[in-house]
């Protein structure tokens, strides 16, 4: 076996911010001829079923490496991906300890991805997680062509295939499962609705699939979405958006969606979406679900009773599932333009049973001037789930995605 130290393996050690410095020994020669500073970070130490990553030094790049975990059990192999200059894997519930061999991996088996009758399309084991929409979906027939779209997500699915979206509903031939137009935007001196498709002001789609990728920890996608002003029997792209989305299965009843989205000016011009009570990273639930079987929680400890217009930096939305229970947990980064950011809830008398309508309404209470030549993020975060999950456990992942364990390599 080769190694680059004597020791046969390099430790790999986790950084935050600084607590306290540990002094470690590597290698078959004295303590003082390898003394080696480590910084212990602070908050957990460690993060059970969290996405961790190490930024690999170019030495280690293109070489074959074996990561190893280390738990009460022992040692064992850890499926991991590379993206880039990035190592990444899931943490093990017990793991305090890695290491990289320099060796060739086990082969793992890739989370499935494929293109199929007009979506991108992801698997956890055989069951179908989630799909994307890249041809465009027209409404049912004799209802208004407008409320065609593309570049949406639907279905998704709970890992044991229970859906929690549903796409144009009759009271809502605009709602696609998790989508996020805004509402009520300023281009070009015209007010332009990019939500309310039936006003044929203005529409978003898919344009462009920029890249694919499938791994042993995650698969992955980006897309580029336009949104389109339609006027005078024209098209004009005046916002170019580009989602990348990350998909991260956990367990048998839990995965992770990542979500960055990225805004730039299509023209010359600047795009300001202004302040309205709801645009934006929104999903419109099962039908399964109302005001009996279902449950909102947010981070402030809001309700479906009161929550629409409170802030929130995480939201429990789950309910009955057939014979079962799930749902998703939402996370909005803390870097978000509005963070915490506005929730927009259906009231729990919508249409008298309930539906529910669930939305991070960025622009709810601020106006968001975008301007030519800059690139805007928004990220957010979407934990899927069969069975249910406490505030407790919801708040544990907000952290991991708000503050991602990193780790290095030593020396």
């Amino acid at each position: 076996m080769n190694s680059l130290f004597p020791t046969n393996q390099l430790n790999l050690r986790m950084h935050y911010r600084f607590v306290s410095i540990l002094v470690f020994c590597l290698g078959t020669v004295s303590c003082a001829d390898r003394e080696i500073l480590l910084q212990l970070l602070e908050g957990n130490s460690f993060q059970s079923n969290a996405l961790v990553q190490v930024k690999l030094t170019e030495k280690f790049r293109n070489q074959p490496l074996r990561l190893m975990g280390k738990n009460s059990r022992g040692r064992f192999e850890v499926p991991y991906q590379i993206q880039e200059e990035t190592l990444y894997w899931l943490s093990d519930i017990e793991s305090t300890f890695y290491s990289l061999l320099m060796e060739a991996p086990s082969v793992h088996p890739e989370i499935k991805l494929s293109e199929r009758q007009g979506q991108i399309e992801v698997y956890q084991d055989q069951t179908k997680i989630v799909g994307y929409q890249v041809a465009v979906k027209n409404p049912p027939k004799g209802i208004n062509p407008a409320f065609k779209r593309s570049g949406y997500l639907h279905p998704v699915n709970t890992p044991k295939g229970m859906r929690l979206t549903q796409i144009q509903p009759k009271d809502h031939y605009h709602h696609y499962g998790i989508w996020n137009p805004w509402t009520h935007t300023l281009f070009e001196g015209d007010t332009l609705d990019f939500w309310n498709l039936a006003k044929e002001e203005g529409t978003v789609r898919f344009a462009k699939l920029l890249k694919k990728e499938s791994g042993a920890v995650f698969s992955e996608f980006e897309v580029l979405q336009e949104h389109v002003v339609l006027k005078n029997g024209a098209e004009k792209v005046a916002l170019n958006e580009t989602q990348h989305i990350k998909v991260i299965p956990i367990n048998q009843n839990q995965y992770l969606m990542d979500f960055t989205i990225q805004y730039a000016c299509a023209t010359e011009q600047p795009f300001t979406i202004l302040k309205y009570r709801y645009a934006g990273f929104g999903w419109r639930t099962t039908e399964e679900w109302d005001n009996q079987n279902s449950r909102v929680l947010s981070s402030d400890g809001k309700t479906r009773k009161n929550a629409d217009g409170s802030t929130a930096r995480w939201c429990i939305v789950d309910g009955k599932l057939g014979q079962g229970y799930g749902g998703a947990l939402m996370l909005s980064h803390p870097e978000n333009y509005n963070h915490p950011e506005p929730l927009r809830i259906w009231p729990e008398d919508m249409y008298g049973r309930g539906d529910l309508f669930v939305n991070f309404a960025t622009t709810k209470t601020t106006d968001w001037a975008l301007n030519p030549g800059k690139v805007y993020t928004l990220k957010y975060q979407l934990l899927i789930y069969d069975g249910t999950i406490q505030p407790d456990d919801a708040e544990k992942k907000w952290n991991q995605f708000a503050y991602p364990l990193e780790y290095k390599i030593n020396p």
